[in-house]
């Protein structure tokens, strides 16, 4: 019995929709349940990111994977501006205000990073310019309680339809839209939306702007991990530009992890 070439991409992209979506929704649970250091650390690895690489890497060659982590790198800056804005807003005001005005600027400074063209030199510098302004201002937004959270059964079926219907979007446009566009979905900030979206009415926006805070952390290796991914691709071929970012965002991760249990000792 064969099968048509429209059934086989459905059903391969509904696998790939549910794989991503099984990804996300862990990563956000755990994040729930671990406090905001630990949970930052989560949510900042790649877990929506990382299998829409591989997928894009199925249908695509190395030269479009590593255009498309070029175009990614200067967008994970609008990432960390994004969290930051979210995080000082959180502060003294609702949810819908505060996520409301960080995907505002989201979509302002992502708009404004793809009228650009950049360089890897140019993405890396606009990176640590952001980064040096904004990880001091997070830094008074960081250390807060994280208090019991309730959920509530659409929770957790609403992140997968989300983070599905993402995922389909990009794997499905990347034919159409190029490598730039498609680097600039494959790194929008699902994962931080949802836990804006879903916590910051259970919790209060300074636990939550908490885990943003401490995830702008995370962001600096999820940076160099597009780097890597990039670099590798462009010389190595995907398959090992893939391996190689996901272990620079493991390893960074693993160690902010090691300093952030090291660091109150430290004080004493």
């Amino acid at each position: 019995m064969s099968i048509s070439p429209d059934l086989a991409f459905a059903l391969t992209l509904l696998l790939r929709m549910a794989v991503t979506a099984v990804f996300v929704v862990t990563a956000s649970v755990v994040t729930e349940r671990t406090g905001p250091v630990i949970g930052a650390l989560v949510a900042t690895l790649p877990v929506y990111t990382g299998p829409v690489y591989v997928f894009l890497a199925l249908d695509h060659d190395a030269a479009f994977i590593a255009a498309s982590a070029l175009a990614a790198l200067p967008i994970n800056a609008v990432i960390i501006a994004f969290g930051m804005v979210y995080a000082m807003m959180a502060q003294r005001h609702g949810a819908l205000a505060s996520f409301g005005t960080a995907i505002l600027a989201w979509l302002a400074l992502a708009s404004l990073a793809h009228a650009t063209t950049w360089s890897l030199a140019g993405a890396l510098a606009i990176n640590v310019l952001v980064c040096a302004v904004c990880l001091p201002l997070a830094q008074r937004y960081r250390k807060v309680v994280m208090p019991p959270i309730r959920r509530r059964w659409y929770d957790i079926p609403l992140r997968a339809l989300l983070v599905a219907l993402l995922v389909a979007i990009v794997v499905g446009l990347s034919n159409r839209v190029g490598p730039a566009i498609t680097g600039i979905l494959a790194v929008f900030p699902i994962v931080s939306s949802s836990l804006m979206l879903i916590l910051h009415p259970r919790i209060g926006g300074r636990p939550t702007a908490a885990v943003l805070a401490n995830g702008l952390w995370g962001l600096v290796g999820f940076g160099l991990g597009l780097t890597t991914l990039h670099l590798g691709a462009l010389y190595l071929g995907s398959a090992v530009g893939l391996i190689l970012g996901l272990v620079v965002c493991v390893g960074w991760n693993l160690g902010l992890w090691a300093f952030s249990r090291r660091a109150p000792r430290g004080a004493d």
